[in-house]
């Protein structure tokens, strides 16, 4: 029982702790001016990591706003133009000449769209010189300094989001049948005695296979197999934590020994009381009981 117990139960040493990186690219290009952070610091949504010069882009803005200022009293002398020629009447002003007219009136009225959307985008490209955090974290392996050019649309700071943890259970193939979504799930980093809390929320439908490549002639590659005992494969499954001890620390990359527990495992349950119905359920299992649970993990089709 106990070897079934090690061999069968739901758990596995192969676990890990993963986390979201949001990579923060500048959305404009310019050499910066300031950094506000400092490497593994702690950042709200919406703070400033770090300032790109803002000289030229508020010399931009207003080149942009004396522009528009022209092209409106351009737009203004044409509209008043217009009316007067619709005032007059056809003896005094041809037809053609009135519309001729209203329709520089109507380029004029575009001309000013154009150049207040021109000043829209030079206030947004002025507001992006001060690059924000878009999640709370941290800010890890920081490599920035005063003086370096950023390019738009290039990563150069990245940020851990910390409302983004999971765990990832690598679990073997074998023990599938014993794992459902919702399943009570506990996860011990090395070195924490006091595990985390979760919960299952999904089961990877896909692992690579090496034997799906194709051949010179298009047929199958399959590799020979030369080993007795083949090992089962391991399949991710994703935990969602729940409760974190206090004092324990998420790290991503931690190695973690996750256990799950069915759904009629209970908090309250002392660890003895759980490692006994485990021990009952693999006994079943010895002597011919279904381990496997049916119907746990969802199946679309």
């Amino acid at each position: 029982m106990a070897w079934d117990l090690y061999n069968a139960a739901p758990w596995t040493r192969d676990g890990s702790v993963r986390v979201q990186v949001a990579n923060v690219a500048p959305q404009i290009s310019g050499q910066i001016a300031e950094i506000r952070v400092v490497d593994n610091q702690f950042v709200r949504k919406g703070d400033i990591l770090y300032v790109i010069e803002p000289f030229d882009f508020q010399v931009a803005l207003r080149a942009y706003k004396a522009s528009l200022q022209q092209k409106m009293a351009d737009r203004d002398v044409k509209n008043l133009q217009s009316e007067r020629r619709q005032r007059l009447t056809d003896l005094a002003v041809s037809t053609e000449e009135k519309q001729t007219y209203q329709a520089n009136a109507v380029q004029a009225a575009a001309v000013v769209d154009s150049a207040q959307e021109q000043v829209k985008q030079a206030e947004i490209n002025l507001q992006r010189t001060e690059v924000r955090s878009p999640v709370d974290g941290y800010v890890t392996n920081l490599l920035l300094r005063v003086g370096n050019y950023a390019v738009q649309g290039t990563s150069n700071i990245s940020i851990v989001d910390t409302d983004s943890f999971w765990i990832d259970g690598y679990f073997e193939e074998t023990k599938l049948a014993r794992l459902c979504v919702g399943d009570r799930a506990e996860a011990k980093l090395m070195g924490y005695s006091a595990p985390i809390i979760g919960h299952i929320a999904t089961v990877t439908r896909g692992v690579s296979v090496s034997n799906a490549t194709a051949a010179t002639q298009g047929l199958p590659n399959v590799d020979p197999v030369y080993t007795w005992v083949r090992l089962a494969q391991r399949v991710p499954v994703r935990i969602v934590i729940d409760k974190v001890p206090p004092g324990v620390p998420l790290v991503s990359g931690l190695t973690a020994t996750v256990t799950i527990r069915d759904g009629k495992d209970d908090e309250s349950k002392t660890r003895l009381q759980r490692a006994s119905a485990d021990l009952q359920r693999s006994f079943a299992g010895l002597f011919g009981g279904d381990p496997a649970r049916p119907g746990c993990i969802p199946n679309p089709s």
